[in-house]
C-alpha cells in the first residue's frame, strides 16, 4: 500500500515535470513563426539603439527567416521602452536593445513602472563603444574645455539624454576628475544635441555619436578625448581622457539585448546563439565598426553576471557624484 502510495507521488511529480519541459519544448518550437518579432529601440531614430537594433536583428532575422521590425520608443532616459518589454507577453516576440543606460536607471530613478531587477533578463551582449567628448568649434582641446567650466559653473553647458542616463554619468565622472562643473541640458535624442553642438549653442556632449568622425571631418565639431582606458580604433589620433591628465575618468558603455523575465530559457538561448552567428557576420561586424563600436559576444550566464557587475559599477559613480534619484 505505501509502496502504492510512494509510486503515486512520484508519477504525479514525474508527470509535472514533463508537461513542464513538454511546454517549454512547444514554446522552442513554435518560436519564432508566429508572428513578426519586434525589436524596441528605446531612444529616438539614427541613435547608436537604433542602428545596432537594425544592423544585429535584421542579420537575425534573415537566419531565422522571420521579419523583424524595429520600434522607437524614446522617453524618460530610456525607461519608456524598457517599460514596454518588460510588460510585454514572454513569449520571444518582444526583445529591447538598449545601451548601458539599462543599468544606469536602477540608481538614478527613484520610481520606475517595471523592476529593474526582477522583470528583464538579458540576452547578449552586442559590442563595446568609445564614449567620445565632443565640443562645438570654440574648444580645441580638452584642456581649453576644463578650463572653460573651472571659474563659473553657468559658463559651460553639456548635453545629455535626459537626467541620469549612461551619458551623464560619464559627464560627471570626467568633471569630477577634471575638477569643472557645467549646465546640463537635456536632449529626446543625440540627433538634437549634435544639432545644438553644431550651432554653438551647446558646449560639449559626451557620449556614443554614429556620426562623430564625419562631422568632425566636415569641421563643423572638435573631438576632444575618449572616455576609456585605451585609444578607440575608430579614432586613433585622438588621446584618452587618462591620457590627458584626468585619472578614473574612463567609462564603460555597451549595447546588448534582453526580453521579458519569463521568456522560456529554450528560447533566450537560441536567440543568444542567433545573435552570435550575426555578430561573427563580416558585413554586421564591418557596420558596428563604423559606429566605432567593438563586438563582443557573452553566453546567457555571462552576460547576466557582467549586467549585475555593470550595475554595480554605476551605482558607485551615481553615489560618488552625489546624485539623488529622481
Amino acid at each position: 500500500m505505501m509502496a502504492s502510495v510512494a509510486y503515486a507521488r512520484w508519477a504525479g511529480g514525474l508527470w509535472i515535470v514533463l508537461a513542464a519541459l513538454a511546454a517549454n519544448t512547444a514554446a522552442a518550437q513554435e518560436w519564432p513563426t508566429a508572428q513578426p518579432i519586434k525589436v524596441i529601440a528605446p531612444t529616438t531614430p539614427g541613435s547608436t539603439a537604433d542602428l545596432m537594433a537594425r544592423i544585429v536583428f535584421q542579420q537575425v532575422g534573415a537566419q531565422l527567416g522571420q521579419t523583424v521590425i524595429v520600434e522607437n520608443r524614446s522617453g524618460a532616459g530610456t525607461t519608456t521602452g524598457m517599460n514596454a518589454v518588460a510588460k510585454s507577453a514572454p513569449d520571444g516576440y518582444t526583445l529591447l536593445v538598449n545601451s548601458t543606460s539599462y543599468v544606469v536607471v536602477a540608481s538614478t530613478y527613484a520610481r520606475l513602472p517595471y523592476d529593474p531587477y526582477a522583470d528583464m533578463t538579458g540576452v547578449a551582449l552586442l559590442a563595446q563603444f568609445p564614449v567620445v567628448v565632443l565640443s562645438s568649434l570654440k574648444f580645441k582641446t580638452l584642456a581649453e574645455l576644463v578650463t572653460a567650466g573651472r571659474p563659473n559653473a553657468s559658463s559651460l553647458t553639456f548635453g545629455t539624454l535626459g537626467l541620469g542616463s549612461s551619458g551623464h554619468l560619464a559627464t560627471e565622472r570626467l568633471m569630477r576628475s577634471a575638477k569643472f562643473t557645467g549646465t546640463q541640458v537635456p536632449f529626446r535624442g543625440t540627433a538634437e544635441a549634435m544639432t545644438e553642438l553644431i550651432a554653438g549653442r551647446l558646449d560639449m556632449y559626451s557620449g556614443v555619436v554614429p556620426n562623430a568622425a564625419d562631422l568632425a571631418r566636415a569641421g563643423e565639431i572638435n573631438v576632444l578625448a575618449i572616455e576609456a582606458r585605451k585609444r578607440s580604433a575608430f579614432f586613433p589620433g585622438v588621446p584618452t581622457t587618462i591620457e590627458a591628465g584626468f585619472p578614473g575618468s574612463d567609462y564603460n558603455f555597451w549595447m546588448g539585448s534582453y526580453m521579458p523575465a519569463k521568456t522560456p530559457r529554450a528560447i533566450v538561448d537560441r536567440l543568444n546563439a542567433e545573435v552570435r552567428t550575426a555578430l561573427a557576420d563580416k558585413a554586421v561586424r564591418s557596420r558596428i565598426g563604423q559606429l566605432g563600436g567593438e563586438v563582443e559576444t557573452m553566453s546567457v550566464d555571462e552576460f547576466n553576471a557582467f549586467i549585475d557587475k555593470e550595475r554595480n559599477a554605476n551605482a558607485e559613480i551615481v553615489k560618488l557624484i552625489g546624485f539623488i534619484p529622481q
